[in-house]
């Protein structure tokens, strides 16, 4: 990774994810000190995703019109007061509040993602997608186990190193990070079609579009099957497993090492042998049967060896439909759609943890595994019949010319 752009947006993701998974682990932990029951957990997990859901494709769409990087600094910048509030919190309510604000101004991996798009070729692009995904997964390396050592110290401890990582963030974007809408990308963009308005009623007219629309449903539905497993995770090694919150932070650590080697190693050479919408069919049938395998994991060991084939098709999932969708729109409105995708995603993040707390504390552990194992079976069906045999529809739609020499990204 040689190019200065592409190195730059690799650590601020980076960066990013490792300031949140200090606190992703001991937050169900860090609630329970007030009081909090598991559907409460499960609330406030969701208040960060339905947040998020109203922000992200606001941000997305704004990255549009006036470039990354201001909306970058934007959103890093409410992250770093998020996590100031976590941190000095000594009531529920406050948590909510930290995590609110995180939400609405938390789109830099949407922005991130349109970023790649603007500098990297279609035949690039998941590659490039990929490589936001290994910084995602190396975040999860690390910060889980590090937030677990802060943590007993104090539940507030990982909340302010956290938001000094977010400091860090925002000057490396501000002194480092270039402007991948340049002067030239916007005067090739501006021959183009016409920009998409700024209006709600137009972002959500995408799903009804032709390849994009069955795709977003994609989206929607595998993640709120998978949100549901990431999110009620540590309650779920807590109440079946009676893990604790040190345990639990090493057995994320070792997802993010699945997760790494999928996106930063894997994803590159499968696309290369594989279309897109036969990954996106095969890692979908292959999560359903996972799931179900979690719901009667007998033991840690079990639990380890069935996240293999859950965290590599997760990963290879989450990449290959975002770059198909961005290769099925227009220039002009990757950040809009990348938005839109993140949006959907978070409302997942609303309903999943609810209803898994939910389901967790009435129907016992394995309703969680049980219920996503129902969704992906109906979504491996619905992708069989609307995308696998589909053709991506952006060779139809009248295109902005590309910018000469996009990134060549090397191995």
């Amino acid at each position: 990774m040689k190019n200065k752009p592409l190195a730059a947006i690799f650590l601020v993701v980076f960066i990013d994810l490792l300031g949140f998974s200090f606190i992703l682990p001991l937050l169900p932990y860090f609630a329970e000190t007030f009081g909090a029951s598991p559907f409460v957990i499960g609330l406030l997990t969701a208040s960060y995703a339905a947040a998020q859901f109203v922000g992200a494709p606001i941000l997305g769409r704004l990255s549009d019109r006036f470039g990354r990087r201001p909306i970058l600094l934007l959103s890093i910048a409410g992250t770093l007061a998020g996590f100031l509030l976590l941190g000095f919190a000594n009531t529920l309510w406050l948590l909510f509040v930290s995590r609110i604000l995180d939400g609405l101004t938390g789109g830099n991996i949407t922005v991130a993602q349109a970023y790649i798009s603007d500098v990297t070729d279609e035949k690039n692009r998941a590659k490039g997608l990929g490589m936001i995904g290994a910084a995602f997964g190396l975040g999860f390396i690390i910060g889980p186990a590090v937030g677990g050592l802060l943590s007993q110290t104090s539940y507030n401890l990982p909340a302010f190193v956290a938001s000094g990582l977010a400091f860090i963030n925002l000057l490396l974007v501000y002194f480092w990070l270039p402007e991948s809408l340049t002067a030239e990308r916007r005067a090739v963009l501006a021959g183009g079609p016409a920009r998409p308005p700024f209006t709600l009623k137009a972002m959500l007219a995408s799903l009804n579009r032709p390849y994009v629309g069955p795709l977003l449903h994609t989206r929607f539905f595998f993640g709120l099957a998978f949100s549901m497993f990431q999110t009620i995770f540590s309650l779920y090694a807590l109440t079946r497993f009676n893990l604790k919150v040190q345990e639990t932070a090493y057995i994320l650590t070792y997802v993010g090492l699945l997760s790494v080697f999928t996106q930063g190693f894997f994803i590159g050479r499968i696309t290369k042998r594989f279309s897109e919408n036969i990954l996106i069919f095969s890692c979908t049938a292959i999560m359903s049967l996972s799931l179900l395998a979690w719901a009667f994991a007998p033991s840690v060991l079990l639990l380890l060896i069935i996240m293999i084939p859950t965290s590599v098709s997760g990963g290879i999932l989450n990449t290959v439909i975002n770059s198909a969708a961005t290769k099925a729109v227009t220039p002009a409105e990757i950040g809009g759609v990348l938005g839109l995708s993140a949006s959907l995603e978070s409302i997942t993040r609303v309903i999943g943890p609810t209803l898994g707390g939910l389901m967790l504390e009435r129907l016992g552990t394995g309703a969680p595994g049980l219920f996503g194992f129902a969704v992906l079976a109906l979504l491996t069906w619905y992708i069989w019949r609307y995308i696998l045999h589909s053709e991506s529809v952006s060779s139809l739609m009248p295109q902005a010319q590309p910018v000469p020499q996009p990134v060549q990204i090397e191995e």
